[in-house]
């Protein structure tokens, strides 16, 4: 679980529209688009790994667009995840492996498996996350200033050594592509609306 990057993403590619975007407009679909497209890049490590965690924190994000508050709590498998589950959970994963176990922050874990609250709404969840995203990104710009090597403080892990940076940023693109996989499914079940 879980600062403002240093370098900002190098310019990538849409494969979609063939134009070149940068920053964390990248990987946004073309206007009328509905396809969320993997950015294209050639650039140092830091940058192409915080790209590719942009890219797949936008497609999660894209995921409770034009949904009503109501239908983004529903739970649409047996386990009773909702794509607002999904996202606040993501929220505290990043808080909890960025600040709380990386940076060393004298903090209570956030709880990245509490039930959803009946009142939530899509526009307090992805407010959450972005703001838990730009003070992730404040700590990954920090690491990187020293080195994806360095260990952070502690793991979240029992008995785990601090991880690298490194292995946070993949640990973090592989926790978000998991549920952003599992958004698109939830989303399809609501609606019918595919696509990244």
């Amino acid at each position: 679980m879980t600062e403002n990057a240093t370098t900002q993403p190098a310019t990538t590619e849409n494969t979609e529209t063939g134009g070149a975007e940068t920053g964390a407009a990248a990987g946004a679909p073309a206007a009328g688009g509905t396809d969320l497209r993997p950015p294209g890049i050639d650039a140092d490590e830091h940058t192409t790994l915080l790209t590719f965690l942009t890219y797949l924190r936008t497609c999660v994000i894209a995921k409770t667009e034009g949904l009503s508050d109501e239908d983004a709590r529903r739970p649409a498998v047996a386990s009773g995840t909702s794509l607002l589950w999904l996202v606040r959970h993501l929220t505290a994963v990043e808080l909890n492996w960025f600040l709380l176990a990386y940076r060393g922050d004298d903090v209570e874990p956030w709880d990245d498996d509490a039930p959803s609250p009946g009142d939530e709404t899509v526009a307090d969840s992805v407010a959450a996350y972005r703001a838990a995203i730009a003070r992730a990104d404040e700590v990954i710009g920090a690491a990187a200033a020293v080195g994806l090597d360095r260990p952070g403080v502690r793991s979240l892990r029992p008995n785990a050594e601090a991880p690298s940076m490194r292995w946070l940023l993949v640990h973090m693109i592989e926790e978000t592509g998991r549920h952003a996989g599992h958004a698109d499914i939830i989303r399809e079940l609501l609606d019918g609306a595919v696509g990244r």
